[in-house]
Order: C-alpha cells, then sequence, then structure tokens
C-alpha cells in the first residue's frame, strides 16, 4: 500500500455547523411566531377566527398549527443555505435566545395586554 492511498483513506471529513445552526435558528424563530399569532388571535376578531381550526380548543389550534409550520419552513430553508457551511454560532445562539424572550414576553398576559 503506498502512502498516498493510506492517507487519503483515514482522512475525515470536515464537519460544518451550519445544519446545528440552522436548527437552533429556526426554533428561536417558531417560539417567536407563536408569540406574534398569539397576541394577533386576541387582538383581531378577524385573525381569531381564521386561526380557529378546532373547535373545542378555540383559535389556540391555528396559532400552534401555523407556528409549527412557519417553524419547519424556516428550517428546511436555513438547512438548505447552511448545511454545507460553517457559521458563526454566537450571534445565531445570541438571536435565537433573544426571539424566545420576545415569545415568552409576548405569551405572558400584562405584557400581551399592552398591545
Amino acid at each position: 500500500m503506498s502512502a498516498s492511498s493510506q492517507t487519503a483513506s483515514t482522512t475525515v471529513p470536515a464537519r460544518t455547523n451550519g445544519s446545528g445552526a440552522a436548527a437552533i435558528l429556526s426554533a428561536g424563530f417558531g417560539a417567536f411566531c407563536i408569540g406574534i399569532f398569539a397576541v394577533a388571535a386576541d387582538k383581531s376578531p378577524h385573525i381569531k377566527g381564521l386561526l380557529n381550526i378546532y373547535k373545542p380548543t378555540g383559535p389556540l389550534s391555528g396559532v400552534t398549527t401555523a407556528a409549527i409550520v412557519l417553524w419547519l419552513v424556516s428550517w428546511a430553508v436555513l438547512l438548505l443555505l447552511w448545511r454545507k457551511r460553517d457559521v458563526r454560532l454566537a450571534p445565531i445562539t445570541t438571536l435565537a435566545f433573544v426571539l424566545l424572550g420576545l415569545s415568552f414576553l409576548l405569551t405572558f398576559p400584562p405584557f400581551a395586554d399592552l398591545f
């Protein structure tokens, strides 16, 4: 066995962090969507009617369904864009936590009532 074939067989492919970053950011975005849809359904009778998919649960069924769809779409798009790339995780994780924090605020009734 030659030295070049031995080196080629032990080479480990480079790992990228783009797919993990896509999952982190899309999770923050999905949580934020829940907050936005919850406030929108609470404040607008028209949106409340649109999001009322299953009557026993009211608009919450549409809020969570729409947020899950947007979360999955955002994850798929970001995965396609970043899967073969190395991205800076610090700003992406920070943004995801900011979106998560905003979603907590938007689903907290005293804060949501300010709108």
